[in-house]
C-alpha cells in the first residue's frame, strides 16, 4: 500500500482507503458480522488504514448498525488508522424501498448530538475526520463550520470536511474553518465535480471519490443478467444497471476492458489507476465485502498510467455517448 496527505492538513491516509457503506446498508442484507471483522483485520494487515463510514449506514431495525461494526472491529488498530464519519442526514422511508429520501439537518444542536452518539459507537474519544454528509440548505455554511471549530478546540474531532459540496459553500466555509477533504461522487461516469480541482488545490483541501467504480458497475462483475432485490439493494433503481444501459455503456467498458489489458491489470484497477494520477490528493474509497476484491483494489496503486495517456483516456470519455449514471439520493 501507498500513502497520501489530503490537501495541505497533514492528515495520511492510504491512496487506497475502503468505503465501509456496504457491509450494512445499501447493497442487499448486512453482511456477515464476523466475516466482516475478519476483513477488517485483514484490511489493516495489507497497509489499508483509512476507512469510512456515517452515522446513518444501518438498516431499519438497527440504523447505526455500520458505525458498530467499525466501533467493534477497528478497536483494536485505533491508533493505527483514520476512521472518517458523516453527520447530518435522516432518511425519509416513507416508502416501500429505497433509495430513500434524504432529509437534512446540520443545526449545531443536531450536530453536537450526532457527535457524542457517533464517539459512542464507533468507541473512540475522537473523530479523525467528520463530514457534513449533505448540504442542509437552512444552515449556512459559516454556522457549520463555526461548530466545527467548536468541536476541533474540544478535541473530538480532528478534521473535517463536507460531501457533495459545490464551490462557494467550500469557499465560505472553508474561511471560518479549515476544510481537509472533499467527498464527492467520483469516476469514469461521474465526472462533474472535476471543476472542483483547480479551488481544491488552491486552498490545500484533499478530494475523497465515493462511487469510484460506479456503485461496482466499473468491476467487470456484473452484465445484464444480473438482479437486484428492490426491497434492499439500491443498484435495482440505478440507472447504470437497467437492461438497456449495458449495451449503451459497451464503449466504456471495452475502453476499460482495452487499457487492462494493456496494463496487465483488471478493469476496476484501471478505473482507480486513471484517477490516482489526476491528483496526488485525490483518494477513492471503493467498498467490498470480499478479501479478493480488497486486494484487487489495494493493487491499484501499482498500476501507473503516464500522464499522455491519461489525456487520451479523458479525450475519449468527453466523446463518449454512455447512459445516465446514479447521480445521488434526492434531498426533501
Amino acid at each position: 500500500m501507498e500513502y497520501r496527505v489530503l490537501g495541505l492538513s497533514g492528515l495520511r491516509v492510504s491512496t487506497i482507503g475502503l468505503g465501509c457503506m456496504g457491509m450494512s446498508h445499501a447493497y442487499g442484507a448486512p453482511a456477515d458480522r464476523k466475516e466482516m471483522t475478519e476483513l477488517f483485520a485483514l484490511a489493516v494487515d495489507m497497509g489499508y488504514t483509512f476507512f469510512d463510514t456515517a452515522e446513518v449506514y444501518g438498516t431499519n431495525t438497527n440504523p447505526h448498525d455500520n458505525e458498530e461494526l467499525l466501533g467493534d472491529a477497528l478497536k483494536p488498530f485505533r491508533d493505527k488508522i483514520v476512521i472518517a464519519t458523516k453527520f447530518g442526514l435522516t432518511f425519509d422511508k416513507s416508502s416501500e424501498c429505497g433509495p430513500y429520501p434524504l432529509i437534512p439537518n446540520s443545526k449545531p444542536k443536531s450536530i453536537r448530538l450526532a457527535v457524542e452518539g457517533s464517539l459512542a459507537r464507533l468507541k473512540t474519544d475522537h473523530l479523525d475526520l467528520y463530514y457534513q454528509h449533505r448540504i442542509d440548505p437552512q444552515v449556512e455554511p459559516e454556522e457549520v463550520a463555526d461548530t466545527m471549530a467548536y468541536l476541533i478546540k474540544e478535541g473530538k474531532v480532528l478534521h473535517w470536511g463536507i460531501s457533495e459540496a459545490g464551490e462557494d459553500y467550500i469557499r465560505r466555509a472553508h474561511k471560518v474553518c479549515p476544510i481537509t477533504a472533499i467527498q464527492n461522487r467520483y469516476s469514469m461516469m461521474a465526472r462533474w465535480h472535476e471543476n472542483l480541482f483547480p479551488s481544491l488545490e488552491e486552498l490545500g483541501i484533499g478530494f475523497v471519490a465515493f462511487s469510484p467504480l460506479a456503485n461496482g458497475l466499473l468491476s467487470a462483475c456484473y452484465d445484464v443478467k444480473s438482479v437486484f432485490n428492490p426491497q434492499n439493494d439500491y443498484r435495482a433503481t440505478m440507472p447504470q444497471f437497467k437492461k438497456e444501459s449495458f449495451e449503451k455503456n459497451k464503449p466504456l467498458l471495452d475502453l476499460i476492458n482495452h487499457l487492462a489489458d494493456e496494463h496487465h491489470a483488471t478493469p476496476a484497477q484501471i478505473s482507480l489507476a486513471w484517477m490516482l494520477q489526476k491528483k496526488p490528493w485525490i483518494v477513492p474509497i471503493p467498498g467490498t465485502r470480499h478479501l479478493c476484491r480488497l486486494k484487487e483494489n489495494a493493487g491499484a496503486v501499482d498500476i501507473k498510467i503516464n500522464p499522455a495517456e491519461i489525456n487520451q483516456i479523458d479525450t475519449a470519455l468527453d466523446h463518449m455517448d454512455m447512459s445516465e449514471v446514479f447521480g445521488g439520493t434526492k434531498i426533501k
